[in-house]
């Protein structure tokens, strides 16, 4: 047996099963028919796409709730600013260009 059969076959070791009325499985035998796949490889592709996002939207929604609390305790606990961060905040500003308009409005004073 070639190695890349052997691969194969070792890849799709494990079953799933799911019981199915016949409408739904006219269904998916249509799908499958119309884009020229077996209904296994419908069924997996499509299980496999729905895993993913699934997977995806729950990660999404995990950070999403932990950077909102993040954020709001750096709003509600700030932390004071020392002399390396204002070091790092003029030299970005000098390499953006922002520290001109940031002068000019009067965010910047000119020490």
């Amino acid at each position: 047996m070639s190695k890349l059969a052997l691969k194969s076959t070792r890849a799709r070791a494990q079953r799933l099963e799911a019981r199915v009325t016949a409408e739904q499985k006219k269904l998916i035998e249509h799908a499958a028919a119309l884009q020229g796949r077996t209904v296994t490889d419908f069924v997996l592709n499509c299980v496999q796409d729905a895993a993913k996002r699934a997977i995806e939207e729950h990660q999404h929604l995990a950070l999403s709730v932990r950077d909102s609390k993040a954020f709001v305790d750096a709003m509600l606990n700030p932390v004071p600013v020392n002399d390396r961060l204002r070091d790092t905040v003029r030299r970005y500003r000098k390499a953006t260009g922002i520290w001109l308009w940031a002068r000019w409005m009067g965010f910047v004073s000119r020490r």
